[in-house]
């Protein structure tokens, strides 16, 4: 009929028109509830409300037509009821919304204070260790203390049981941890991370001293045990302790002997990464470096005592890296020839000597050397990266630290053919060509099977089979 009023061509025209139209149409209601699920009706309302808007146009029509106010007043306060509880359900979705100190505060019960006239104690003296772990290790030849010549080393380190005051706090603590787990699982070490505060009273500094204690009885497999603090990161992946070297010491610090016993300097060695022997002595030094650090009237008085005897000290509390240099300087007779203060490679570095060095390190020298050209531990001494405030430049410490934790990664990622694409970020790139023949790539630097990772197979594996079919 169309056709026969306008003719073929302009109803050919109209038709098209009409199916446009309708392409149009159904386009445009799609954007509006393609954009409705996506970014909300804004004033308009949600699709919620709508739903309720249209089953009260057709189930209460009266409203129009001016009905019982009163009715529609209670509707009202109905449909506002909903959307709020729909409205908080969804608030405890969000973690912006949620107050999460609930769980990050110690809201336990207060520890009983002790009896500041009783000298701090950790518990009963033990005096014959050494008999006890021989005994033991006797016992129990499956846990050899020595493994192909070389100590079992337990590295440990921790953080507070609480969630950091800074909010990307914990972040770097991750990376710190999965920065000493690369480092153990490379050189075959075992690995301790503690959250727990054992003792109230060893808060802060003094906080490492019941924990190793504490392992060093509970493993009495473990020869050496290596603390690190959390703000310290390996920067030499291959680098291996000279393990042999320290086979007559029982405490290892790096450091410097005129510093320490000559000038009484209290950064005349560091605290943050030091090896701990497992043995009588080691527990007797620990008892008695622990009784300068209970806070409170202790560790104040302590650290007066130690600003007027050690240089350059300021004045402040006690801290544990203080009172080692205090006993060693006082007591060298007792200690001194079981400690080895090692200067011939990092084992602590203080960050701010080294970190703008990085790209000269990679281009002039190679890893494994430990000291100056590529250290072994950088420690970023004063950042306190899970804490508000620290004693340094917050952003330089970050980004620093950044740098360092990139610096070792790289190291562990050219194994796998990766690197980061710059050591200030987190992003990575191929820097090797796939191969259908995998194990012929040759690994340079032996991460991924170091020599001293190797374990003897004294007994073949065929010869295990057959056993296996005789029984």
């Amino acid at each position: 009929m169309i056709e026969r009023c306008l003719g073929a061509q302009r109803s050919r025209k109209f038709h098209r028109a009409l199916r446009q139209c309708k392409v149009t149409a159904l386009c445009l209601v799609l954007t509006v509830v393609v954009l409705r699920g996506i970014i909300g009706a804004g004033e308009f309302g949600t699709p919620e409300k709508d739903f309720y808007e249209i089953r009260n146009r057709l189930y209460f029509p009266s409203r129009k037509r001016g009905g019982d106010p009163h009715r529609v007043l209670e509707e009202r306060r109905a449909t506002s009821s909903s959307f709020a509880t729909h409205d908080r359900n969804h608030n405890k979705n969000n973690y912006d919304e949620f107050n999460v100190k609930m769980f990050t505060e110690d809201n336990g019960e207060d520890d009983e204070k002790p009896d500041p006239n009783e000298p701090y104690s950790r518990g009963p003296k033990i005096s014959n260790w050494d008999a006890q772990r021989a005994q033991w290790l006797n016992e129990n030849p499956d846990f050899a203390n020595f493994i192909n010549k070389k100590p079992r080393v337990l590295l440990v380190t921790g953080s507070s049981p609480k969630a950091c005051e800074n909010p990307v706090g914990d972040h770097y603590l991750l990376k710190s941890i999965k920065n000493k787990i690369d480092y153990c699982r490379v050189h075959g070490l075992e690995i301790f991370y503690s959250m727990a505060l054992l003792d109230a009273e060893m808060a802060g500094f003094w906080a490492k001293l019941p924990l190793i204690r504490n392992l060093l009885l509970g493993h009495p497999e473990v020869e050496f045990l290596w603390w690190m603090d959390s703000d310290a990161m390996f920067t030499d992946m291959t680098f291996e302790v000279p393990w042999e070297r320290y086979k007559d010491y029982n405490l290892v610090m790096h450091g410097w002997n005129e510093m320490v016993y000559d000038q009484k300097n209290w950064i005349g060695l560091n605290t943050g990464s030091f090896l701990l022997r497992n043995c009588q002595w080691s527990l007797d030094i620990l008892d008695a470096w622990a009784p300068m650090g209970p806070k409170g009237k202790v560790r104040d008085d302590a650290g007066k005592k130690f600003t007027k005897e050690l240089k350059d000290r300021l004045a402040f509390e006690a801290d544990d890296q203080s009172a080692m240099v205090y006993l060693l300087a006082t007591e060298r007779d007792k200690w001194g020839d079981k400690v080895y203060l090692e200067s011939e490679y990092y084992l602590h570095v203080n960050w701010v000597i080294l970190v703008d060095r990085y790209e000269e390190m990679i281009e002039k020298y190679r890893t494994g050397l430990g000291d100056h050209r590529w250290p072994l531990v950088t420690h970023f001494v004063g950042c306190k990266p899970c804490a508000k405030f620290g004693d340094n430049l917050a952003e330089r410490c970050l980004r620093q630290m950044d740098r360092a934790f990139n610096f070792g990664d790289n190291q562990i990622l050219r194994t796998y053919g990766f690197t980061h694409k710059s050591l200030a970020g987190g992003r990575v790139k191929r820097v090797r060509n796939e191969t259908r023949n995998p194990l012929e790539v040759k690994d340079k630097v032996r991460l991924l099977s170091p020599p001293y990772k190797a374990v003897k197979n004294f007994e073949p594996v065929q010869s295990q089979v057959r056993t296996m079919d005789t029984a």
